[in-house]
């Protein structure tokens, strides 16, 4: 595990490889589990907000869902998390050529909203844990993923650079090229 500007980085990051493969996962990442993706609380507001704008693109089991239930839901633990559908998809969920996708994203994507997706969306199949001192940046293994990872192999892309803009986009660049430079001081 190597440390940057006080975020913990699993050596998996580095050393484990990943490339998204949507034509053969479908976006099953979006479509299975328990419970909902992490949000942050800044993030619940922003997506109430933006409900209305990228409503349009969810199916209508997810519209409804959301205009009974809400925006969010709570884990466990009590953390924010996005709703799911009976079948265990996200609410927020839309279809294209038979991929799972996000219409928070479509909407951002097109232009009509400034944000993109929960930051936990757009950094799978990282994991943040939030410690005492610091945040822990960890490697989430799901066999939804075994595509990616053979991809990922393939294309020689460690996780961390394949998350590169997600990454930047929670901690800042000069976070990500203090990364870089701390990936190759321990090769």
């Amino acid at each position: 595990m190597i440390i940057v500007n006080g975020v913990l980085v699993s050596d998996e990051l580095i050393d484990n490889y990943f490339c998204c493969d949507l034509e053969k996962c479908q976006g099953l990442c979006c479509v299975e589990g328990d419970v909902g993706a992490p949000l942050e609380p800044l993030e619940v507001g922003e997506i109430e907000d933006f409900f209305p704008e990228f409503k349009k693109y969810m199916t209508q089991e997810g519209v409804a869902k959301v205009e009974k239930a809400g925006t969010f839901d709570y884990d466990m633990e009590g953390n924010f998390v996005t709703p799911l559908l009976d079948d265990e998809a996200c609410a927020f969920v839309y279809y294209e050529n038979g991929i799972a996708k996000c219409a928070i994203e479509k909407a951002f994507l097109n232009g009509e909203i400034d944000f993109r997706k929960p930051i936990s969306c757009h950094l799978y199949p990282i994991r943040i844990n939030l410690l005492p001192d610091y945040e822990a940046l960890n490697y989430h293994h799901w066999f939804v993923c075994e595509d990616a990872c053979v991809k990922g192999e393939e294309l020689k892309i460690p996780v961390y650079q394949f998350l590169k803009e997600p990454l930047i986009r929670k901690y800042g660049e000069l976070w990500f090229e203090e990364l870089e430079k701390a990936v190759k001081n321990r090769k």
